[in-house]
C-alpha cells in the first residue's frame, strides 16, 4: 500500500479500480461469496464505507474523507497480503437474504442446502409444519440450523459440532436471531452426542474435501479450519458414518439431506444399491442428495 494510493485515490470509483487491479495482480482466489475481483472489491468497499451493499451507482463518484480512504485501503491490503476470505474481513456471510457472523473459527458458509431450505424442501416435504424434530450435523456457524428453524417453525432443532470454537460462533448467531428456545447447540462428534434421539429431518454439510484436493487448496481455503474441510481419502469418511447413524435416528417417513461437494461419483460407487435422489440447486444436481428412511443403506 503506497503513499500515492493515500493521496491520489479520491473517489469510490478510484478505489474500485485500484482494488480490482491489486486483486488481479495478486492472483487471488474467489470462492467465498463472489467469483471475481470486481464483485469482491464492490462488496468489501461498500461494507468498509458503511454503504448499502445493493447500491453502488449513486456513490461511485463520491469523494472519500481521509479516514474513509485509509480504512478502505487497509481492507484491500489485508485481502491481498493475508489472503483472508472477504467474510473474515467483514465478519459476515450471506446465505440468500440472511446474514451470519463468521470469523476464523468456522468455515465460511456457502451451502446449497440453504437454497433448498428457503423452499421448505418442496416437493419432498408435504407439510413443513409436521416437522417437529430436526438436526443439523456439523453445524459450524449455526447458519443451516437457523435456516431450518425458520423454514420449519414447529421444529425443535439440534445443532451439533465437534468444535467448541464453532459452537461459540453458532451461539452468537442463534442469539442474534433470537432462537435460543428453538435451536439447541450440542458438542458432539457427528450424532454420537444425541444417541437415542429421533428426527423427522437430518441435514448436514459435513467436511467432504478429499485428500488429493486438500493438498492443492488455494491459500484462501487454508485460512479456514482444516477439520471443517477434510473428509478423508475419498472425502466420504464422515458421510459413511452419518448414513449408519441416520438408519437408527431418522423417523419413518423422515428425510436426510446431505451436501457432499464433487463426490457424487465416489458416493454412488461406494453405495451402488442406494437410491440417492440428487436435488437441483443453482449449481446443478451433483452436490446434494436426499434419502428417505426406507432408502438408507
Amino acid at each position: 500500500m503506497t503513499e500515492q494510493a493515500h493521496t491520489e485515490l479520491q473517489t469510490l470509483r478510484d478505489l474500485l479500480r485500484y482494488a480490482v487491479s491489486r486483486f488481479n495482480e495478486a492472483g487471488l482466489f474467489f470462492g467465498h461469496g463472489s467469483d471475481n475481483a470486481w464483485d469482491e472489491a464492490v462488496y468489501l468497499l461498500l461494507h468498509s464505507l458503511h454503504l448499502p451493499l445493493d447500491r453502488l451507482e449513486p456513490f461511485l463518484d463520491a469523494r472519500l474523507t481521509a479516514p474513509e480512504r485509509d480504512s478502505a485501503l487497509k481492507v484491500i491490503d489485508r485481502r491481498v497480503t493475508e489472503r483472508l476470505p472477504a467474510a473474515y474481513l467483514t465478519h459476515e456471510a450471506w446465505l440468500g437474504e440472511h446474514c451470519f457472523y463468521v470469523d476464523e473459527r468456522v468455515i465460511v458458509p456457502r451451502s446449497f442446502i440453504a437454497e433448498l431450505l428457503s423452499e421448505q424442501l418442496e416437493p419432498w416435504l408435504d407439510d413443513p409444519y409436521a416437522v417437529t424434530r430436526a438436526i443439523d450435523v456439523c453445524t459450524g456457524s449455526g447458519c443451516l440450523a437457523i435456516l431450518t428453524a425458520l423454514a420449519f417453525p414447529n421444529a425443535r432443532v439440534d445443532a451439533v459440532d465437534l468444535s467448541p470454537d464453532a459452537l461459540a460462533v453458532a451461539r452468537r448467531n442463534v442469539a442474534d436471531y433470537g432462537m435460543e428456545d428453538q435451536v439447541r447447540l450440542i458438542h458432539s462428534d457427528l450424532m454420537a452426542g444425541v444417541a437415542g434421539e429421533r428426527y423427522d429431518l437430518i441435514i448436514s454439510n459435513p467436511p467432504y474435501v478429499n485428500a488429493e484436493s486438500m493438498a492443492t487448496l488455494p491459500e484462501e481455503y487454508r485460512r479456514e479450519p482444516e477439520m471443517a474441510l477434510a473428509g478423508g481419502e475419498d472425502g466420504l469418511d464422515l458421510v459413511r458414518i452419518l448414513l449408519r447413524q441416520a438408519k437408527e435416528q431418522l423417523n419413518p417417513g423422515g428425510l436426510m439431506v446431505v451436501e457432499i461437494g464433487h463426490n457424487r461419483e465416489a458416493l454412488e460407487a461406494a453405495f451402488p444399491q442406494t437410491p440417492f435422489t440428487w436435488l437441483e440447486t443453482s449449481a446443478g444436481n451433483e452436490f446434494v442428495f436426499l434419502l428417505r428412511h426406507d432408502e438408507l443403506p
